[in-house]
């Protein structure tokens, strides 16, 4: 989902402080928790759009990113180019606190069983060039991270034992017991929460399904990404102990300095430095662009500080239409040093009357005044 009016849903201030922002979430994640509204597919989305917006305005980071461009890298669900991968669940428990289990007292239902722990989500930086980042490309990046374990297939036990029922929860991996009107679900202690016991560990992993090893992930990246969004692979992240499902890796991005373009959004700025007579005279050039040569024409008469813009030759839109433009700086250069000839012409020349502006030229202090803005 992306471009969600994050304020509007949970219904607060764009100047809300973090307390308003947790005691709005808090009240309507309670009303519109799928448990409270079994079936009800409306109060499921909405329980959801709830959970994305506190995830995106609690974080500062995400939040700044949210006020300045309307969103947080394009976020949408299930998988993609994204910033808010947060399971919905996950966050109700981060903000109403473990052990809540059955908060509606429905009687031992709790919404998420224990089961196999999910890997650890990893990190990395990869930097890219504006020519990578115009085009988009494809990236192959070797990490080091938690593998599945060949001996034992990733169930953590020996080769030709198997695991057994957890006794204390009967396979359900939490206990349950009544405080007040609650139903509170907790971890059972005996298997960690899995539901059943290693008979056997395996020698090889000591029991964990895993260990450490090196992988190979492909990262598609679109055209148009900025340096500090970034991109979830799913699955790609360590593996889960004893046969748990792989966390994901997120990948930030980070642009490396260009020798000859400077970035401002979509818009790609290039410094064009021209000499004296080109200025005069007016000329047709040829400039860089990220998709190669153009042309442009130099007007007669152009001021240092001239601003030219070749519509379209910028930055392509993140996951849309269109593109930025490219802004050409225009530099006058003044030469500094001079053989005798040279500057013999020069005198002749400032010595014409056309040589220096007229104190009642409104244009030409015009175009100073925006050369120095």
């Amino acid at each position: 989902m992306s471009n969600k009016k994050y304020y509007d849903i949970l219904g607060v201030s764009r100047d809300a402080d973090v307390n308003e922002i947790k005691k709005a979430y808090r009240k309507l994640a309670m009303q519109y928790h799928p448990d409270k509204n079994p079936g009800d597919k409306s109060a499921e989305e909405k329980f959801k759009e709830l959970s994305e917006a506190y995830a995106v305005l609690s974080d500062p980071q995400k939040r700044r990113q949210y006020d300045q461009f309307g969103q947080t890298g394009n976020m949408r669900s299930g998988g993609g180019f994204e910033g808010g991968f947060v399971d919905p669940f996950d966050i109700f428990r981060e903000v109403f606190g473990g052990g809540f289990g059955d908060i509606f007292g429905m009687g031992g239902t709790s919404r998420r069983h224990s089961g196999a722990k999910k890997g650890a989500d990893l990190q990395i930086r990869l930097k890219l060039t504006l020519e990578e980042i115009f085009s988009g490309t494809t990236k192959k990046i070797k990490i080091k991270k938690h593998i599945m374990c060949e001996a034992c297939k990733g169930t953590g036990a020996s080769p030709g034992t198997s695991h057994i029922t957890c006794q204390t929860c009967h396979g359900r991996g939490e206990v349950a017991y009544r405080q007040g009107f609650f139903t509170v679900t907790q971890t059972c202690q005996a298997c960690g929460g899995e539901g059943k016991i290693i008979e056997k560990p395996c020698l090889e992993c000591n029991g964990e399904g895993r260990k450490r090893g090196d992988a190979t992930i492909e990262v598609n990246i679109p055209a148009g990404v900025a340096e500090g969004q970034y991109l979830p692979v799913r699955g790609a992240g360590n593996s889960g102990p004893k046969g748990g499902p792989n966390g994901d890796v997120i990948v930030v991005f980070e642009e490396e300095p260009h020798e000859v373009f400077e970035r401002h959004g979509d818009d790609i700025v290039y410094n064009l430095y021209i000499g004296f007579t080109q200025a005069v005279i007016g000329e047709e050039l040829e400039v860089p662009t990220l998709n190669g040569k153009a042309k442009i024409n130099l007007a007669a008469g152009t001021q240092s500080g001239k601003i030219l813009r070749m519509r379209g030759k910028g930055m392509p839109h993140l996951n849309s239409y269109g593109a930025g433009d490219q802004l050409i700086r225009v530099h006058v250069w003044t030469p500094t040093k001079l053989n005798a000839k040279e500057k013999e012409l020069i005198k002749q020349l400032s010595e014409q009357e056309n040589m220096f502006p007229k104190k009642d030229d409104k244009s030409f202090f015009e175009r100073m005044k925006e050369a120095i803005l």
